[in-house]
């Protein structure tokens, strides 16, 4: 009986250490093959300029990558390449109060991001990825912008990651 379990035991481990694909607590499911991934610079190319929005998504995407999926960085040309742009930034009113002034405002963010995956082309894309912030009218943007910004970062890598790696 003993010895049935045995068998039993390793068949099973077996089994486990052969799948082909490589999963992690952060939803990520990568062939073995990919080894490396590569993130060029998100250029800001929104009508309006904010001096560190590049900076926040292009390092940001590197780290969520960088703890996300245990491979390995390398300048360009990764195993899984991530190249875009920031093509919105914008503050747009949201309500009208009964006095005919504004309600809240909404701070939107947009990104295009091209993914390509050299092992699985059939996982490339080239996809608009765009969250928002709303925020009470009589605050002023400056006042709420970097937790603005950080809040709509996030959302909008982790949107990323889970397209690029995660087969949900």
């Amino acid at each position: 009986m003993k010895t049935n379990i045995g068998i039993y035991s390793i068949i099973m481990l077996l089994i486990a250490t052969s799948c082909s694909v490589k999963y992690s607590f952060t939803g990520a499911s990568i062939s073995p093959d990919i080894k490396t991934f590569s993130v060029a610079y998100i250029d800001n190319q929104a009508p309006t300029k904010q001096a560190t929005l590049s900076d926040v998504f292009t390092e940001g995407l590197k780290e969520k990558l960088r703890t996300g999926t245990g491979l390995s960085m390398v300048t360009s040309f990764g195993d899984l390449q991530f190249e875009g742009a920031i093509v919105e930034y914008a503050t747009n009113y949201l309500g009208v109060t009964a006095s005919q002034q504004a309600a809240s405002n909404r701070l939107t963010i947009t990104v295009k991001i091209l993914f390509t995956n050299t092992k699985e082309p059939t996982k490339n894309f080239e996809k608009r990825f765009s969250r928002y912030y709303d925020f009470d009218a009589t605050q002023n943007l400056s006042t709420i912008e970097t937790a603005a910004i950080k809040q709509i970062s996030d959302q909008i890598i982790e949107d990323i990651f889970l397209e690029a790696v995660a087969n949900w």
